[in-house]
């Protein structure tokens, strides 16, 4: 199956930028390919500099594609459980509902905007679905982080070349304290408007 997988992914790629689309959709969907969307997005711009934004483009396309193909599915299958849920205990949401509609997206954007990070990405788009988050606010954060993660790989592939990989594990946490950073800023100015909507 891995080897599979592995003949799939370089067929795929060596179409160019339209494979590169195919395989984020795939990747993102839940289907994992047998080299990281980092590397290939950074191989694309560093062998055909002049493509890279179209590869990077048509990463994020499908990239959104896929998770959201994920999200919806595993709404439906909250959907289910839920009319079950309510059926043997009557009620609101649960707690960790509830704070997954107000804070979860932070949880996303980290593992969705920073390369080389061994957050999984697919466990909180899952958890998104099932929490019913608004499918708006899913998309800007996962549109967001995608657009800056494969965009600025594929400007280090044009700027750097081959070296472009060892520049991102040499500042994985660097681009993750930077990410974390972004996240709490965010988180601050959700506690703000809930204080103001209190006081009001």
């Amino acid at each position: 199956m891995t080897r599979l997988i592995h003949n799939l992914t370089e067929a795929l790629v060596s179409y160019g930028p339209v494979g590169l689309l195919l395989v984020a959709f795939l990747d993102s969907a839940g289907i994992p390919v047998s080299a990281g969307m980092d590397a290939i997005v950074i191989l694309v711009a560093v062998n055909a500099p002049e493509r890279a934004w179209l590869g990077a483009a048509l990463a994020v396309l499908g990239s959104v594609a896929g998770n959201i193909v994920l999200f919806m599915a595993s709404r439906a299958g909250r959907r289910w459980t839920r009319k079950e849920e309510k059926a043997l205990a009557p009620g609101g949401p649960g707690r960790f509902e509830r704070w997954f509609h107000d804070y979860g997206l932070v949880t996303i954007f980290v593992p969705a905007v920073v390369p080389v990070i061994p957050l999984p990405l697919k466990v909180f788009v899952i958890s998104a679905g099932m929490m019913h988050t608004p499918l708006s606010r899913f998309l800007a954060v996962i549109v967001a982080a995608r657009v800056l993660r494969y965009f600025g790989e594929a400007w280090l592939g044009v700027k750097l070349g081959h070296e472009s990989m060892g520049w991102l594990k040499g500042h994985t946490w660097w681009l993750a304290v930077a990410a974390l950073a972004l996240c709490a800023g965010v988180y601050a100015i959700v506690l703000w408007k809930r204080w103001r909507r209190q006081a009001v």
